[in-house]
């Protein structure tokens, strides 16, 4: 890989210098420090819920939490910060988790059958070794704590041992027919349960589907007792006495069995049933899917289950529910329950249990329930698993953000946190942290389909929420669906979020809905109430018609007569708009929204400055937005659709310019250009929301770059993301189509990428001013001039001028990205206003002072002389260009891509210095440098692309990406070599030495007549002397991929012994030199015994068996 880094950097871009005017040519001589070994891409951490889990498991020493999902996803939790996740190779899903309690190593059982054993003693965990069983397939696990003997449940109803250190099978196996009693006719079905007696190991409890429960002698390898039951059984627990267990049942009910008493059920229990009054059976519940017996030493047991509620509650939600002494506790969940697991203070299943907590799985949460408090409260999740609370839509991320806007954001946050939670620590608290040895602050932006955005801390690879908005507030909610107002352009979640804007600095947020929408928002800390919400609406239509458009110089700065505003601040709009259709019927002039007109209270946060409407034009509905951007030291906000572009003053509240885009290129237009077709009333499943299966296109047109591709990438929700829908193929070929597409496309030209700076505006400017580039679908990028007052009083009175400047640039592809460096090849940011409490009551003086001070701007002052170059950077779907301003020559270009497109650019900074980083549709992830546009890094990154990561894929600072790799988690990846290499002391240690607990004490009297629990010596009746072997072909042993890493792994587990022994020894001064050398040994023989074993494979591979 390293030499092919080397090989890529000595090609250089295809450059296409033209004849450029520049004083000695001085583009060519900006050093660039970026080499290809700077770049190295990995994966670094997954935050979120684990998309469809499927099992769980806690260790109850070390107190870490796995959870397993239906796509071979495994993710360990400890104490908050401290997560991993690893991943099965062959994407079964996971049926079963069982630790080796206090081993540092965790077994997994998929669904093909096959078992796995993880060793947690390293940062990122390994498989050590794996078993694939041929002939039967795995339906339960169990292995007894501080045993290294597992016993596998099969469908066929057997039950095989197998050795988790050599994960070898031992010859012992119980098969189903000698387990059940002789006369019977039928089979018992899968074993759905395997535990051994607490008080005596060599009684094992097996329980089959059909109803039919065995207590087994492993010595005598006969059946003590079966129990027999009509129902089906879904799970078995024990009293930790070993006189009784319990059973749940498909009825809803619970059969409690005295361990000597197999012909009956000592007690029968339907906790949901009615009981009637003439003593007859109660009625039939839904299944009692699991049940946990846990005793007290204090009081009474609890009986915590899920499942079994009566048949008529329709609509009730999924419950848990707790049984101790005689009352009845059932708690509901938001989702169904997938497993729960009860914590118990002891590790020993033979001692009093005295449960404290339940870690309660759900489909789309993890709840954790305090058993110690009255009316069982929950514990605060620490994690980010709310991530997925409403489907995300889209996502940004930023890096090196002003070091006050975390604490900022936080201290607003803290007041929206709910009450009523447990008093008591979070439970699940083992591992220890990494050494964060990033100092900078990074914040991820999630923008949801309910309206709300959410803010995170993502500094040193952890992430927790901040603070959240609710965008909806601003707008009237229809009570039901018959009340939908009939202007709306989406079949569901109106308020969603299309695209975010956020100057950090300024701390001002504006956001671009899918409802043709745009709010602006400052941050106070202080609470306001605002009486009206302040309404813009924007009339963007989309006309060619025979007359000219006007010449460029003399666009009207004050809005067009299509906007409905003036140039003064204007007395808010009253709501609903003034006209609502036009002569003949058809919608006109009407949002899709309606604002709320109630005086609408705002916590400290983010409060609504002004809200931006598109209005319905002549019976069409507005096109939904596909870019925005917004300028605090401009005062602007500017957006653009299918038809046009918009540019308001958020200050004053007035629309400056109202084009539609082909209007942008006044008499340049170099497009030949369609007569309009006519519309059709109404958009198609709203605007393309969902419409991303309709219409399947050819490879080939996979390779074009249509009119509204950017418009349908950015617009379209996945269909998975969507609650009850079906969820379909939505691979990328398939996702091009759009509402627009397919009408007049020709015609079409889409505002796709929007950058203000201040800039060379036209190749005979001699200074710097302030402006704005816009980018289209088609590839061209228009500037326009921004002429503001002066700041102060006159800011607010006086018209902010715009006029288009003429300067056209063009490339293949739609326009994604734009940015701009100075002479030296530095990013310039444009210029930004530094934040201040926009609600302080504040001095008249002091005020105007505020008012007079030039904002903070990283831009070159605009007295530069001519010969201090700027460049601007432009990248398309398929290349990047950089020119050279103000002569505007293309000094550099590079095709990014022939058969593909670009889906993300962003211009980055690393390492001292800045790159190019691009995402492409088939998978690439590529970086090229500035602004020679070599290319430095080119990996084949995610072959199978869907619609959720190219919406949500996102480059920033500092070598720093992230991307939605389900709905519910964000995947983070770095592409700076510096982080990959230090990624390892980053993460969190999973295992840490802990002492097992102290065994419970037997007591004189049970130790001198018996009583006590019982030991097995199951070496001796499992191993191969007494066993003999396994048959060869049930099950294949595959060795872990970890390969030597696995071994040091193993190795470095003597080392958690030997710090397990030095707890003991440091209190007694002894000294451990000797042995840390000895382990050291033992690396290096391990590294040698792994390099002798890959020998002896290699010489053995092809041989057959017979020629051993």
């Amino acid at each position: 890989m390293r030499k092919f880094k080397k090989v890529l950097d000595g090609l250089t871009a295809v450059s296409s210098a033209s004849s450029s005017s520049q004083p000695g040519n001085r583009e060519n001589d900006i050093p660039e420090s970026l080499q290809s070994e700077h770049f190295q891409l990995c994966k670094t951490v997954r935050h979120g819920f684990p998309y469809q889990p499927s099992a769980m498991a806690f260790d109850p020493v070390q107190k870490i939490l796995s959870i397993g999902t239906q796509n071979g996803g495994l993710r360990l939790f400890g104490r908050p910060g401290v997560e991993c996740y690893c991943q099965h190779d062959s994407g079964a899903a996971v049926i079963q988790l069982q630790f080796l309690i206090n081993e540092g190593a965790l077994v997994s059982a998929l669904a093909d059958d096959s078992i796995h054993l993880w060793n947690l003693r390293q940062k990122r965990p390994a498989i050590l070794h794996s078993l694939k069983f041929n002939r039967e397939r795995i339906t339960f696990c169990h292995l007894p704590f501080q045993s290294k003997w597992l016993y596998v449940g099969t469908e066929r109803g057997n039950i095989h041992i197998v050795n988790v250190e050599s994960f070898t099978l031992s010859g012992y196996v119980i098969m189903w027919n000698k387990a059940i009693e002789l006369s019977s006719k039928s089979h018992p079905g899968p074993v759905v349960h395997i535990s051994d007696n607490p008080m005596d190991e060599g009684k094992l409890l097996i329980g089959f589907e059909s109803g039919t429960v065995v207590l087994w002698d492993l010595k005598s390898k006969k059946a003590d007792y079966r129990y027999n039951y009509d129902e089906a059984i879904h799970s078995v627990a024990w009293h930790h006495e070993g006189k009784q267990f319990i059973c749940s049942h498909s009825d809803g009910t619970l059969t409690i069995w005295n361990v000597k008493s197999p012909a009956k059920p000592a007690q029968i229990i339907t906790p949901h049933g009615k009981q009637p009054k003439d003593g007859k059976k109660p009625e039939p519940c839904k299944p009692i899917l699991k049940v946990e017996y846990k005793t007290t030493r204090a009081g009474d047991p609890f009986m915590i289950l899920s499942g079994g509620l009566s048949y008529d509650t329709i609509g009730r939600r999924p419950c848990l529910t707790v049984m101790h002494g005689k009352s009845t506790a059932v708690l509901e969940m938001d989702y169904p329950i997938v497993d729960f697991l009860t914590l118990c203070e002891t590790p020993y299943p033979n001692d009093f249990q005295e449960p404290y907590a339940v870690v309660v799985l759900l489909e789309k949460d993890l709840v954790v329930i305090d058993l110690a408090q009255n009316g069982y409260p929950i514990f605060e999740n620490p994690y980010p698993l709310s991530i997925h609370e409403s489907p995300v839509t889209c996502c940004e991320y930023f890096s090196d953000c002003p070091v006050d806007i975390i604490p900022a954001l936080y201290s607003v946050g803290a007041r929206q946190k709910r009450q009523g939670y447990s008093k008591k620590e979070w439970p699940i608290s083992g591992g220890n942290w990494g050494l964060g040895n990033q100092c900078y602050p990074e914040i991820i932006i999630t923008g949801h389909a309910d309206g709300s955005v959410k803010f995170w801390d993502a500094s040193a690879i952890m992430l927790q929420v901040l603070y959240k908005l609710k965008t909806a507030k601003v707008f009237e909610k229809s009570r039901n669906k018959e009340d939908k107002p009939s202007t709306d352009i989406v079949d569901e979640d109106p308020f969603a979020i299309q695209i975010l804007s956020w100057c950090p600095e300024s701390r001002m947020l504006c956001v671009a809905g899918v409802s043709a929408h745009v709010i602006i928002y400052k941050f106070s800390k202080q609470e306001v109430t605002t009486e009206v919400v302040q309404l813009l609406e924007v009339r963007l239509q989309y006309e060619l018609n025979d007359v000219d458009s006007p010449d460029v110089d003399q666009i009207p700065p004050l809005p067009t007569p299509g906007a409905s505003s003036n140039p003064q601040p204007p007395a808010p709009q009253s709501h609903p708009s003034t006209s609502s259709s036009s002569s003949d019927g058809l919608r006109d002039n009407v949002p899709c929204l309606k604002v709320r007109s109630t005086p609408l209270k705002q916590s400290a946060g983010y409060q609504v400055e002004l809200v931006i409407q598109l209005v319905w034009v002549s019976g069409e509905p507005p096109q939904q937005i596909t870019s925005l951007a917004v300028n605090s030291s401009y005062g602007l906000v500017v957006f653009g659709n299918s038809n046009g572009l918009a540019i308001v003053d958020y200050l004053q509240k007035t629309v400056l310019l109202n084009l539609g885009t082909v209007e942008l290129y006044g008499s340049n237009d170099p497009y030949q250009r369609q007569p309009r077709s006519p519309r059709k009333t109404r958009q198609p499943s709203g605007a393309g929301l969902c419409d991303i299966n309709e219409g399947s296109t050819t490879s080939e047109d996979r390779c074009k770059s249509p009119t509204s591709a950017k418009m349908s990438r950015k617009l379209s929700l996945p269909t998975e993301l969507k609650p009850d829908l079906d969820i379909r193929d939505n691979s990328f070929s398939r996702s091009r189509s759009s509402s627009v597409t397919s009408i007049d496309k020709e015609s079409r030209e889409a505002i796709t990428s929007l950058q203000f700076g201040e800039t060379y505006t036209r190749k005979t400017d001699s200074a710097t001013a302030p402006s704005l580039w816009v980018g289209t679908s088609l590839g061209t990028v228009v500037v326009i001039v921004l002429n503001l007052p002066p700041p102060g009083e006159q800011r607010l009175l006086q018209p902010v001028i715009v006029s288009p400047s003429g300067t056209l640039i063009r490339l293949k592809g739609a326009i994604l990205r734009m940015s701009f460096l100075d002479s030296t090849g530095m990013l310039f940011a444009p210029p930004y206003e530094s934040w201040r409490e926009p609600n302080a009551p504040e001095d008249k003086d002091e005020k105007d002072k505020q008012r007079k001070r030039r904002p903070a701007s990283v831009s070159p002052s605009s007295s530069q002389e001519i010969c201090e170059n700027q460049y601007a950077v432009i990248c398309s779907e398929k290349q990047a260009k950089v020119i050279a301003l103000p002569s505007q020559n293309c000094i550099y270009k590079h095709n990014i891509t022939e058969t593909s497109f670009v889906l993300r650019a962003d211009i980055v900074q690393m390492s001292n210095s800045i790159c190019l980083a691009c995402f492409c549709a088939n998978g690439h992830i590529m970086t090229l440098s500035l602004p020679s546009l070599r290319p430095l890094l080119d990996v084949n990154y995610l072959p199978l692309t869907d619609m959720r990561i190219a919406r949500t894929f996102c480059f920033t600072n500092n070598g720093q990406a992230l991307y939605l790799v389900s709905p519910t988690e964000i995947q983070r990846i770095t592409y700076s070599q510096e982080t990959c290499e230090n990624l390892q002391e980053m993460l969190g240690e999973l295992f840490t030495p802990v002492e097992t607990p102290e065994a419970p004490n037997r007591g004189f009297f049970k130790g001198l007549f018996g009583g006590g629990a019982q030991s097995l010596d199951r070496e001796e009746l499992f191993g191969e002397s007494v066993a003999g072997k396994a048959s060869r072909s049930l099950a294949q042993h595959i060795p872990g991929p970890g390969g030597i890493e696995g071994m040091k792994g193993a190795a470095s587990g003597v080392v958690g012994e030997l710090a397990r022994a030095r707890i003991a020894l440091d209190e007694r001064g002894q000294k451990l030199g000797e042995l840390e050398e000895r382990t050291a040994a033992m690396m290096a023989s391990a590294d040698s015994f792994s390099k002798h074993a890959h020998d002896m494979m290699l010489k053995y591979k092809d041989k057959k068996w017979y020629q051993f």
